[in-house]
């Protein structure tokens, strides 16, 4: 098989890279418009160059379009029209409109479609997913350092958008909810009410720390995961509470769950490659997609504070 990677930069570049090492991928073909980033890819994963996007599609199977975010409808486009399989990085498209414009055009095609949102490959994702039961309260923070790599899109697109994904298409899967939200450029809260759990969710481009934290409180435990380091505790019930001389003192079961080093990135697109041979369904659909610009759209709607002034030094 042959796969194709459209744009080259830093996510671009890993594509490249995890398709070299995916059995079964027999070629890697890139196209940029950046010629001297083009050749510097070609040059380190031995990849093969092309002049154009027309031709890149002619000579591949499928591809990973790694595009800024205001080309990925034209590109996935010409794609699925070429009847080339394409999976879209985060976020699918720049709107919701152009989102389901996508969706309708791979329904009526029998290309294989599907979006990047890589952390519902995460294992602690995946862990969580199955070890909760009826969660009362779910919290989420993803903050980053100021970086230049990412100009197109703010910071509920660019980073809260994960979160989205996992909330609401892998945790709870409701489509009833009230959505609250407070929101800049480079800072977003969110709060949401579903049926019977509340989320919170926060991001940032403009923290000294980065941080990707995961706490999920549900009957009789509660879980926290750190979706860097793959790491997730299981805390239990006290088994007793006691008062000495005014001081409470708790005894906790604290558990750390086993989880299996991988790389989420290779987990996405070994997966995409399978659905592509017939081998299950590629898990985040364009419906997925499209949900979360949706949901990302409504974010943005609600308070937004103008007179934020953020400072992009380095941290």
């Amino acid at each position: 098989m042959k796969a194709g990677v459209i744009g080259v930069g830093v996510m671009g570049k890993n594509h490249v890279r995890v398709y070299t090492e995916i059995k079964g991928v027999d070629e890697v073909w890139v196209y940029d418009p950046d010629e001297e980033a083009m050749k510097e890819v070609m040059e380190q994963y031995d990849a093969q160059c092309t002049a154009s996007l027309p031709q890149l599609l002619n000579n591949v199977d499928f591809v990973s379009v790694c595009a800024p975010t205001k080309f990925h409808t034209e590109i996935a486009k010409e794609a699925i029209e070429k009847g080339v399989h394409c999976l879209v990085e985060k976020p699918l498209a720049s709107t919701y409109v152009e989102a389901l414009e996508l969706c309708e055009l791979a329904s009526n095609s029998d290309v294989i479609t599907g979006v990047g949102h890589i952390e519902r490959f995460n294992p602690v994702v995946q862990e969580i997913k199955r070890l909760i039961h009826s969660p009362k309260l779910i919290s989420i923070k993803r903050h980053n350092p100021t970086s230049s790599r990412i100009t197109d899109v703010d910071v509920v697109v660019d980073l809260m958008i994960h979160d989205i994904d996992i909330v609401w298409n892998s945790l709870l899967k409701e489509k009833e909810y009230t959505l609250y939200s407070i929101y800049a450029e480079d800072v977003a809260c969110v709060l949401s009410t579903f049926n019977h759990c509340i989320v919170s969710m926060s991001a940032s481009r403009v923290a000294c720390k980065k941080i990707r934290f995961i706490y999920v409180e549900d009957e009789g435990y509660t879980l926290e995961g750190d979706l860097m380091s793959h790491e997730l505790y299981i805390y239990r019930y006290p088994k007793r509470y006691e008062q000495i001389n005014a001081v409470y003192r708790q005894e906790n079961l604290i558990e750390k769950v086993l989880i299996g080093r991988v790389e989420p990135l290779k987990e996405e697109l070994r997966s995409f490659v399978n659905a592509i041979n017939g081998k299950g369904e590629f898990p985040v659909s364009f419906e997925d997609g499209a949900q979360n610009i949706k949901i990302a759209e409504e974010i943005k709607n609600g308070k937004k504070f103008e007179g934020i002034h953020t400072s992009h030094g380095n941290c």
